[in-house]
């Protein structure tokens, strides 16, 4: 058991981790930027250290400032919340070579998950079915085109790199292939610092449904059933419903 944790995010995230945490007896470390000096996740932590001014890259993302505080007050873990640096696997590697705890999954599983056809190759290994698609990035226009020539429309163009609904275009022409490829690689490169993008048949109006998985290091797996998230706006969640009506 930790007895001092470091809470690496802000607002109700950082709650959601401090309040069981001292339940169960851990000392908790808050952070905070100028900005959020009085939030509530800096008053209900039993410690509280300034991150660094209102920008979040000079603050919520500034790793080195991170890992200084922790060192200053003597923790033993740190916990990303969600958000922020919570899958960033470089930021995960650093926590456990400076010697702490990291409270999530380690480096190579962000990594392995953090890249979605790097993803699509593993769940296939594992034989789960997916939907047709690019085996990786795709280099070109012209590799483009003789996937969706192959697998037939509509397509989805998705950023490899993506998430929260960036760097996605559905195609349903092939006229309309070649500015959807450049659009998609445009926002994915702005949004993610990556440019990649791979392709895959676009389902209409499919069933978004999601598991949260837990495990523990002693090889305890859990799951907390299934989540339905087929309600979307611009390929975002607007609601989750639990259980699922379709399941």
């Amino acid at each position: 058991m930790c007895k001092a944790i470091l809470i690496a995010t802000r607002g109700d995230s950082a709650v959601r981790v401090a309040t069981p945490a001292r339940r169960l007896g851990v000392q908790t470390v808050a952070v905070y930027s100028d900005a959020d000096r009085v939030m509530p996740h800096v008053t209900c932590a039993d410690e509280a250290y300034r991150r660094g001014p209102p920008p979040s890259r000079e603050s919520y993302l500034a790793m080195d400032r991170i890992l200084d505080i922790a060192r200053t007050a003597r923790v033993d873990a740190i916990h990303p919340g969600y958000g922020f640096l919570a899958e960033n696997a470089d930021f995960a590697q650093r926590v456990v070579d400076a010697g702490f705890r990291w409270v999530g999954p380690p480096a190579s599983a962000i990594r392995a998950m953090g890249d979605k056809t790097a993803a699509r190759a593993l769940v296939r290994a594992a034989g789960v079915p997916t939907v047709p698609g690019t085996d990786g990035p795709v280099s070109g226009l012209d590799e483009a085109h003789a996937f969706c020539n192959r697998a037939g429309y509509p397509v989805l163009i998705k950023a490899a790199a993506g998430g929260g609904g960036k760097g996605m275009r559905i195609v349903r022409t092939p006229g309309d292939l070649a500015s959807s490829f450049e659009q998609a690689q445009s926002e994915a490169r702005s949004a993610f610092g990556d440019a990649r993008v791979y392709i895959e048949r676009y389902l209409d109006e499919p069933r978004h449904i999601e598991f949260q998985i837990l495990a523990d290091e002693q090889g305890t797996t859990v799951h907390l059933g299934e989540r339905e998230c087929s309600v979307q706006r611009r390929h975002q969640k607007v609601v989750e419903e639990t259980p699922s009506v379709l399941l």
